[in-house]
């Protein structure tokens, strides 16, 4: 998939947020909304990108992504990992906990070690 710039991120974001919308609700959504025929012509580009779709509701059209949630995470991650940690996950991992733009709560930190410790079982 095409990558997206930041106003058809804003357009994803919102249908992930809520599911599924109408071009109106979507518009209604966006800071600094766009014109109506801007964000028609957005949501059809995000389509032909393959990142959203829709469904015909009587006379509206209602567009929901095209991807699950979970699986764009994925994709999303492992861009992140080949393009800021040469593919090193731990390099990620340590940035997260080393970091000082994201404070680690004890809860999130055992939460982490628990998921560690899970795959290390798994690999004995």
């Amino acid at each position: 998939m095409e990558s997206l710039s930041r106003r058809e991120r804003q357009i994803v974001d919102i249908l992930y947020r809520q599911g599924r919308a109408t071009a109106n609700e979507i518009q209604a959504a966006l800071p600094d909304s766009p014109s109506n025929s801007a964000t028609r012509t957005l949501l059809r580009i995000l389509e032909e990108k393959g990142h959203i779709r829709h469904e015909v509701d009587g006379p509206r059209f209602v567009f929901l992504p095209a991807v699950s949630r979970q699986k764009a995470r994925v994709s999303a991650l492992r861009h992140m990992l080949q393009t800021f940690f040469d593919g090193s996950a731990a390099d990620a991992a340590a940035a997260l906990v080393d970091g000082s733009a994201a404070k680690m709560s004890v809860e999130e930190l055992a939460r982490l070690e628990s998921i560690i410790q899970s795959h290390k079982e798994k690999k004995s």
